[in-house]
């Protein structure tokens, strides 16, 4: 389909041109759009897992159970496993009534995070999607242990 001009002309001969303001205007519409909802995306949230102020959840008996004490020494269900085998004996306490299965993670505070991303990954390798970090609560709260979920 061709443009054409009409105007006093008794040949009708097609437009070379396109009218590109209406592009224009709408291409700097959705540029300002994007550039007041851009630096709105950060999902960034600080985390301090050692302290929480939440109510005390209900322990999951179904629940595994795994600790990272202060030398680094990974328990699951209070069985010492080591760093190769851990997706492994993750994926063993698995039990195939529970469709989505939890781990409750209690790190000591002065391990380091790499550690502790370690496990993390391990579960998520097993095909546990479902972490809580267990962690004490403040001082002026009750001193019963919480769940923190993910």
């Amino acid at each position: 389909m061709a443009f054409s001009n009409t105007r006093g002309s008794a040949i009708t001969q097609p437009m070379n041109e396109i009218n590109m303001t209406p592009f224009v205007d709408v291409m700097l519409v959705l540029l300002v759009i994007f550039l007041i909802t851009a630096p709105l995306m950060n999902h960034a949230i600080p985390v301090d897992l050692p302290k929480a102020q939440s109510s005390a959840l209900e322990t999951v008996p179904s629940a595994i159970q795994l600790i990272i004490d202060e030398e680094g020494t990974v328990l699951v269900n209070g069985v010492p496993t080591l760093k190769q085998s851990l997706e492994q004996v993750l994926r063993d306490s698995l039990t195939p009534a529970i469709s989505t299965p939890e781990l409750h993670l209690r790190a000591d505070r002065h391990i380091q995070y790499e550690r502790v991303v370690e496990v993390m990954s391990a579960a998520n390798k097993a095909g546990i999607t479902r972490i809580s970090f267990v962690t004490e609560q403040s001082e002026f709260l009750n001193e019963k242990p919480s769940l923190a979920r993910d």
